[in-house]
């Protein structure tokens, strides 16, 4: 699986989407604005339901809930990350990441955010995951 870079700012939701799903950022923006999802909309980094439809428009399937997260080792293969969990104005906010196993000692999380030196990264210390979403495959 490889990255995508989110083309705007507020694009990460997208962006996690795109690689779930093996295409383009701008083919799953595309999708997205066609199902009245926009990147600038908040709801995107505060809420689950949007990316939750955005996926399932691409074929991929999900958990129905979040699953609080207790540790990289426990994580199932494949999993939408929610880190960067912050409150404004009272409303939770996140920045949305794909968790890749590849096997037992194979790893990485797939970051969309532009100006990072890699956006496979596996610096799991630094990364403050909140929960998951599992995606089935």
């Amino acid at each position: 699986m490889k990255p995508v870079i989110q083309e705007e700012k507020t694009g990460c939701a997208i962006a996690a989407a795109a690689a779930l799903a093996g295409i383009s950022y701008r083919l799953a923006r595309k999708v997205a604005n066609g199902m009245g999802i926009f990147a600038e909309d908040p709801a995107l980094w505060s809420d689950t339901r949007p990316i939750r439809r955005l996926l399932n428009r691409l074929g991929i399937s999900t958990h129905p809930g979040e699953t609080p997260f207790t540790g990289w080792d426990t994580l199932p293969d494949r999993t939408l990350l929610a880190i960067k969990w912050h409150l404004e104005n009272g409303k939770p906010h996140w920045h949305w990441v794909v968790f890749v196993r590849k096997d037992t000692h194979n790893s990485y999380v797939l970051d969309s955010k532009k100006g990072l030196t890699s956006n496979v990264r596996t610096d799991f210390g630094r990364m403050k995951p909140k929960w998951y979403i599992e995606i089935f495959r």
